[in-house]
């Protein structure tokens, strides 16, 4: 186990604020599945068809759609329990193996969610949709590359 170093406890902190905001997020998601009017968040309409004329036309479509968001909703939020936990109990203490791997679970989750986004089958209001993820993104890399400094720092691997 490291020395305490206030780069890896800055780092670290930060990673679990990020982490915590992806469980926020994926709160927001799970609730929006159940009361929101639109599809999820920031996606209102799906080519114009709101949820309301999917659901007359086929009420098993819409049902599906819901249990893909609750389902990853829920992944969302378990990605953030298992980062904050790395981050606050193993990064904070120096583990070189609890920075990798709560490097590699964001990053694995996000690089099969979000180039989706941009291939222009549905439209989005960037902000509300994609905004608050990219924000915790960037509060939880700043913290690990802080963190990351700290630990180069102690040296080892």
């Amino acid at each position: 186990m490291a020395r305490d170093n206030s780069s890896v406890r800055t780092g670290s902190t930060m990673m679990l604020i990020g982490a915590l905001a992806f469980i926020g997020y994926a709160v927001v998601f799970f609730i929006r599945s159940f009361t929101g009017t639109g599809f999820e968040l920031g996606v209102e309409t799906l080519n114009g068809v709101t949820k309301e004329q999917l659901n007359a036309l086929n009420p098993a479509v819409v049902y599906y759609i819901n249990h893909l968001h609750i389902a990853t909703a829920g992944f969302i939020a378990a990605t953030g329990i298992a980062v904050a936990a790395l981050s606050w109990w193993g990064v904070r203490k120096g583990e070189w193996w609890a920075w990798w791997a709560a490097m590699v679970s964001p990053v694995a989750g996000l690089a099969v969610a979000l180039p989706m986004h941009y291939f222009g089958h549905f439209t989005y209001d960037w902000v509300s949709h994609l905004g608050p993820i990219y924000l915790a993104t960037l509060l939880f890399v700043i913290g690990a590359l802080q963190a990351l400094r700290g630990l180069l720092q102690r040296g080892g691997t």
